[in-house]
C-alpha cells in the first residue's frame, strides 16, 4: 500500500507539469486534461450520431462490401467512417487519461470507490464495444480480432462446439455471425448510459459535457482528422489468404502482439490479475487511522436550518432532518459514509456550525488569529490565502516576494470572515490563490469561494470589506510562474489604491487668510 501512494505521488507530481505546459497553451478553462471524463461523453454522442448514419448503409449479408461502398464515397462516407473511427480511438485514450487522473489526484477510495469501479466497467465495455465494431468491418485486421476472441472463448467451458470452427473456411460464415456482432455494437453503447448514471449517481451537479468551445474543437479537430487522412479498407477477410500486412488500431488491439503469444489459459489469467488490481485500487489507495480525514460534524445548537451547507455540499452527504431538542425547523445532518472531508460545508455556514473537525469557520478563525500574532503576519502586507492545491507549494517563493502565506486545505473551505478579519486587522490586501475550478479535488470550492466572494451567496463577504483589496486566482501545483503573476499583478494594484488614497487625504488650502486694511484718516 505504501508503494502504491508513493506511485500515486510520482504521477501526481508529473501530471501537474503537464497541466502547467497545457494551461499555458490553451488555459485552465479549456485545458483537455481537466475535462477528459467530460470529452469522453462528447465522444460518445459522436459515436453515437455517426453510428447511425453508417448503420443506415451497412448489410449484415455483404458486411465487407457494405463498408467499401461507404469508405469509397469521398464527399461524406469515408470521412463519417473516419469520424467515428477516430472518436473511438480517442474516447479509449481520453478514458484512461481520466483513470489515471482519478487515481493521481487520490480520487478513487472512500466515498469514490463506486466511480472509480464503474469507470473500469466502462472502459471494459467501450473496449468490447470496440471489438465488435472492427470485426464487423469484415476486413483482414476483424478476422484477427474474431480469431483471437474465438480462441480465448473456447478455453472456457461454455460452450458445447469450437468457436474457432466457424472460420475455418469449410462453409460460409452466418449472417447470424454479423447480427450478433452489430447487436452487441449497437446495445453496449447503449447500455453504457446507465453505467455512467451509476457513475455519477454520488455527485451533486455531475458535468457531463465539457465547454461548448472546446467540444466544438474536439469535434473539429477529429473531423479535419478524417478528412485529411482518409481510411482505406484492408483487405477483405479470407480464410485462404494471408495478407503480408494488416493495418491495425492499436487503440484497440495494443495487446493482440502479447496475447497471440500465449496460451489461452494464461491469458485469462493475465487480464483476471490486471482487472483485480485496478478492483482492488480503492482498497489499496485508502486512508486508514490517523490518515482518514475525519467526516463534518453538525453542532446543532448553532445550526439555524438554513440547508445552505446541503445546498453546497458537492456529495450529497448533507440532509436536513427534523429536530428532536424541541426547536422549530430542521437540522443538517452528514453522513459519513459519504463525506469525503473536502470542508465546503465549512464555508457555506453563515453561523460557523457544521465542518470536519477543526477546520469549522470558528476553528479557522481561532486558527488565524494564532497565525497572525506570529511573524509571518506583516500590517500593510498582502496575505496569500493558499490552498494546498494552489499556492501552498509555493510558499517560499510568495514570502521571498513580501507576502505572508496562510495555507488552507481547500479553498472552498475557506469562510469569508477569515478574510473580513485579515482586512480589519490591517492587512493591505487578501488574495486567495486556489487551484483551477476545473481541476478542484473537491469539484466545486472555488466556484463556490467566488460565489461568497462577490455574488453574495449564503455565507457571504459583507458589503463593509472593500472587495478592491480582495482577489481571487488560480495555479496549478506545478505552475509557479502563474502563482508569481498574480501575486505580483495584486500586489501592484494594492499600492495604486493606496497611493491614491493618500492623495484624497491631502487637503489643499483654496483661502488665503484676510488681511486686515488701514483706513486713511
Amino acid at each position: 500500500m505504501i508503494r502504491l501512494r508513493r506511485l500515486e505521488e510520482f504521477c501526481r507530481r508529473r501530471l501537474a507539469v503537464v497541466d502547467t505546459g497545457l494551461n499555458r497553451l490553451a488555459g485552465w478553462r479549456f485545458n483537455p486534461l481537466y475535462q477528459s471524463g467530460t470529452i469522453v461523453v462528447a465522444l460518445l454522442l459522436v459515436l453515437l450520431v455517426t453510428g447511425i448514419w453508417l448503420l443506415l448503409f451497412y448489410r449484415v449479408g455483404e458486411p465487407w462490401a457494405s463498408v467499401a461502398r461507404i469508405t469509397a464515397d469521398p464527399w461524406l462516407g469515408n470521412w463519417v467512417r473516419g469520424l467515428h473511427r477516430y472518436a473511438s480511438d480517442a474516447a479509449a485514450a481520453a478514458t484512461i487519461l481520466h483513470l489515471f487522473r482519478m487515481f493521481a489526484q487520490g480520487r478513487s477510495w472512500g466515498p469514490r470507490t463506486l466511480a472509480w469501479v464503474s469507470g473500469l466497467v466502462l472502459l471494459g465495455l467501450l473496449f468490447f464495444s470496440g471489438w465488435t465494431g472492427f470485426v464487423i468491418v469484415w476486413d483482414a485486421f476483424g478476422q484477427q480480432l474474431a480469431l483471437e476472441g474465438a480462441r480465448l472463448l473456447d478455453a472456457l467451458p461454455i460452450l458445447s462446439e469450437p468457436v474457432r470452427r466457424t472460420f475455418a473456411g469449410d462453409r460460409p460464415i452466418p449472417d447470424a455471425f454479423f447480427f450478433v456482432n452489430l447487436f452487441l455494437h449497437v446495445a453496449v453503447p447503449l447500455g453504457m448510459g446507465l453505467g455512467l448514471w451509476i457513475h455519477v449517481s454520488k455527485l451533486a451537479r455531475p458535468v457531463l459535457l465539457p465547454p461548448r468551445r472546446l467540444t466544438v474543437s474536439v469535434v473539429a479537430l477529429l473531423t479535419a482528422v478524417a478528412v485529411l487522412w482518409p481510411l482505406a479498407m484492408a483487405p477483405e477477410a479470407s480464410p485462404f489468404v494471408l495478407p503480408a500486412a494488416v493495418p491495425a488500431d492499436w487503440f484497440y488491439a495494443f495487446w493482440l502482439p502479447v496475447t497471440r503469444r500465449m496460451a489461452a489459459g494464461a491469458v485469462w489469467g493475465l487480464g483476471a490479475a490486471v482487472g483485480l488490481a485496478l478492483l482492488l485500487v480503492p482498497r489499496w489507495t485508502r486512508r486508514m487511522g490517523a490518515d482518514r480525514p475525519p467526516a463534518s460534524v453538525v453542532n446543532r445548537d448553532l445550526c439555524t436550518g438554513c440547508r445552505q451547507c446541503s445546498l453546497d455540499c458537492p456529495w450529497e452527504a448533507i440532509t436536513m432532518a427534523p429536530r428532536t431538542d424541541g426547536r422549530a425547523d430542521v437540522v443538517a445532518e452528514v453522513n459519513p459514509d459519504l463525506c469525503v472531508s473536502c470542508g465546503i460545508c465549512s464555508g457555506s455556514c453563515a453561523p460557523m456550525g457544521i465542518g470536519p473537525p477543526g477546520r469549522t469557520g470558528r476553528d479557522q478563525l481561532s486558527a488565524i488569529r494564532a497565525w497572525m500574532a506570529g511573524p509571518a503576519f506583516r500590517p500593510g502586507g498582502v496575505v496569500v490565502v493558499a490552498c494546498d492545491y494552489g499556492g501552498a507549494p509555493f510558499g517560499d517563493r510568495l514570502r521571498a516576494e513580501g507576502a505572508g502565506v496562510y495555507d488552507v486545505e481547500c479553498a472552498g473551505n475557506l469562510h469569508t470572515s477569515i478574510i473580513e478579519y485579515l482586512i480589519r486587522a490591517g492587512a493591505g490586501g487578501v488574495l486567495i490563490l486556489a487551484c483551477p475550478p476545473r481541476d478542484c479535488r473537491n469539484r466545486e470550492g472555488p466556484r463556490w469561494l467566488n460565489e461568497r466572494v462577490y455574488h453574495d451567496r449564503e455565507a457571504e463577504l459583507k458589503p463593509r470589506v472593500d472587495r478592491r483589496r480582495v482577489a481571487i486566482g488560480h495555479a496549478g501545483p506545478a505552475d509557479l510562474p502563474a502563482a508569481l503573476a498574480i501575486l505580483r499583478w495584486f500586489q501592484g494594484g494594492i499600492r495604486a489604491l493606496e497611493a491614491l488614497e493618500r492623495e484624497r487625504e491631502i487637503v489643499l488650502d483654496t483661502e488665503c487668510e484676510p488681511v486686515p486694511v488701514e483706513e486713511d484718516e
